[in-house]
């Protein structure tokens, strides 16, 4: 998936600066692990000890032992609660760090990245892979420390006891280790297959109900109900693959420990008979093995979780190692106030693109490209789909970088400032305008955290946008549903510039600002056009002639080159490929 070609080392390690700042809360949860722990080989001595008095028909003593044993659940029972609640608590602060941090790295990579990358993968790696591995360190400290530490402390006690016994007892544990080993490796592999699937099918998703008027439109549901059930059933078959291998192994592993504890029963009458063990030990070893089973379990059962977490793992911070291809410099300075003067010099960009083999360059899109654009002036671009019109503009906020070449604002090199002062002092008008979910106060100023309520108004109406926005049900606090579904293509149009007007930028880029819309709301947005380019550098991307006329100056581009130059009578005197375009549209 594009930049994914890059995979940091596979293990849980890469999680360490994120688990240390939680090292107070981790130890406090350890602590009360370690006092849980040590209760075990206690309550299995005192069950020996009951047996005994029970034999012996001494009911006072028995009741006095039942009570210390009640005393010594109820401690270890405040204590698991403790390991528990402070873990979980240690554990979801770990996952909200590293969605912050991963948010946070993604939003520093560049429009090159998110034009190959599938919205629904990285949104599944965001919530579901996070989650998971929340849940996985979660898990690792308050259920498969606990259950290790049960496992060795136990094993010590009955040890103690006889340690003939516990050694044959033990024959098949290193055979249950390897296959235990064995069968989580699997897990890995196939977890992997079903995360990819699952982000698949996220993907999809996203995409079909992002688009779902143009599945309407071209009567297409069939066919999406097609896309959907293959993707859904490849997904089935890799969850299925995952959950059969688990089913296998819970019979083999449960086999082998029936057969240990066969044997030690066996053994243990040996013994007995032998003189070597009495009865009370014995069932003083007989309770020890009992609570040897469950963490015997949680332990198969974790690292299989583990080994699947480990696969959420690789997919976050696949998504740390990719880098940015545009970063500031260290000593990048913030850019003055700017009179709005722009040159390109001998500017050339090639499209990386992907394939098998790796990262590529795609054909040049702009060659040896000249351009001095002055204070104030009106530029208007020109030209066939493909020309290279709008990547020009794009390199302007640094939105791409040029291989060659270099351009300069009021002189300054766009590569010796911040990214923040630059695309301050650009705004952009795009052909298809993105609302976001919030009141239409909170779209004009948008990026601002704390705005006036007057200021985004003026800004408003110098975009013909104050009297509809008044008219509706709670004005600027009317919400706006997702992408903006319930206000029409005019009505986005005039908010994407009342949000360049507040923004008050030096230079202004129109991409196809009118060429969606209807005869009356394009007025209303020239209108409001009209009042936006007063004062500023602006540079007009447009098919729709009608909207470059009036520019102090058109550049025909073809190819990545400016083939022609000069004012709308002009080129139509020059009776070349403007004074073409133009007799195309008009005749």
């Amino acid at each position: 998936m594009g930049y994914y070609g890059l995979k940091p080392r596979s293990n849980y390690w890469q999680l360490l600066p994120y688990i240390h700042p939680q090292w107070q809360t981790i130890i406090q949860a350890l602590a009360c692990t370690l006092g849980v722990t040590v209760f075990w080989p206690i309550q299995a001595a005192l069950a020996g000890q009951l047996a005994n008095f029970l034999g012996q028909g001494n009911i006072v003593a028995l009741a006095q032992l039942s009570g210390v044993l009640a005393l010594v659940f109820l401690v270890q029972k405040i204590l698991m609660y403790g390991q528990d609640a402070l873990m979980a608590k240690a554990a979801f602060t770990i996952a909200l760090d590293l969605r912050k941090q991963v948010y946070a790295h993604l939003q520093g990579l560049n429009l090159s990245y998110f034009e190959t990358a599938k919205t629904g993968d990285l949104t599944y790696r965001l919530t579901e892979d996070i989650d998971r591995i929340g849940e996985v360190v979660n898990k690792v400290f308050h259920d498969f420390i606990p259950c290790l530490l049960q496992l060795i402390v136990v094993l010590g006690y009955m040890i103690y006891l006889n340690w003939q016994l516990t050694l044959a007892t033990l024959i098949v544990a290193p055979l249950m280790g390897i296959l235990i080993g064995w069968f989580g490796e699997q897990i890995l592999k196939f977890s992997h297959r079903s995360q990819n699937r699952i982000s698949n099918l996220s993907s999809l998703l996203t995409e079909v109900f992002s688009g779902i008027r143009l599945v309407q439109a071209f009567a297409a549901e069939e066919y999406e109900i097609e896309r959907f059930s293959i993707e859904a059933e490849h997904n089935r078959k890799a969850k299925y693959a995952a959950e059969h291998l688990k089913a296998i192994q819970f019979p083999v592993v449960g086999f082998l420990y029936v057969m240990s504890v066969l044997l030690l029963f066996f053994l243990g009458g040996w013994q007995i008979s032998q003189g070597n063990l009495t009865g009370p030990e014995f069932v003083s070893y007989i309770a020890g093995v009992g609570l040897l089973i469950d963490p015997i379990n949680h332990i198969t059962i974790n690292y299989n979780d583990f080994k699947q977490g480990e696969a959420s793992v690789d997919r976050v911070f696949e998504l740390v190692a990719v880098q940015p291809t545009v970063v500031e410099k260290p000593d990048a300075a913030d850019l003055p106030t700017l009179t709005g003067k722009v040159e390109y010099r001998q500017v050339n960009f090639t499209y990386p693109s992907l394939s098998t083999q790796g990262r590529q360059w795609g054909a040049s899109v702009l060659k040896n490209l000249n351009l001095l654009a002055l204070p104030g002036e009106k530029i208007a671009l020109v030209g066939a789909s493909g020309a290279g019109k709008t990547t020009l503009v794009n390199l302007l906020p640094r939105f791409y970088d040029p291989q060659a070449g270099e351009i300069l604002i009021d002189g300054i090199n766009v590569r010796d400032v911040t990214l923040k002062s630059l695309r301050h002092q650009i705004g952009i008008v795009p052909q298809e305008v993105t609302l976001f979910s919030g009141t239409i106060a909170q779209n004009i100023a948008f990026g601002q955290r704390e705005f006036l309520l007057p200021e985004v108004q003026a800004a408003a109406e110098i975009a013909n946008a104050h009297q509809f926005i008044i008219e509706l049900s709670q004005g600027y606090y009317t919400w706006v549903g997702e992408r903006g579904v319930n206000l029409s293509g005019g009505q986005r149009q005039r908010i994407a510039i009342a949000r360049a007007v507040l923004l008050n930028p030096s230079i202004l880029i129109l991409d196809e600002a009118t060429s969606a819309l209807d005869s009356e709301s394009e007025a209303l947005v020239q209108e409001a056009l009209e009042r936006i380019m007063k004062n500023r550098t602006v540079f007009i991307i447009a098919h729709r002639l009608t909207t470059v006329r009036r520019a102090d100056r058109i550049l025909v581009m073809e190819q990545g080159k400016i083939v022609e130059s000069g004012t709308h009578p002009e080129l139509l005197e020059q009776g070349n490929r403007y004074a073409h375009f133009y007799a195309q549209q008009f005749s």
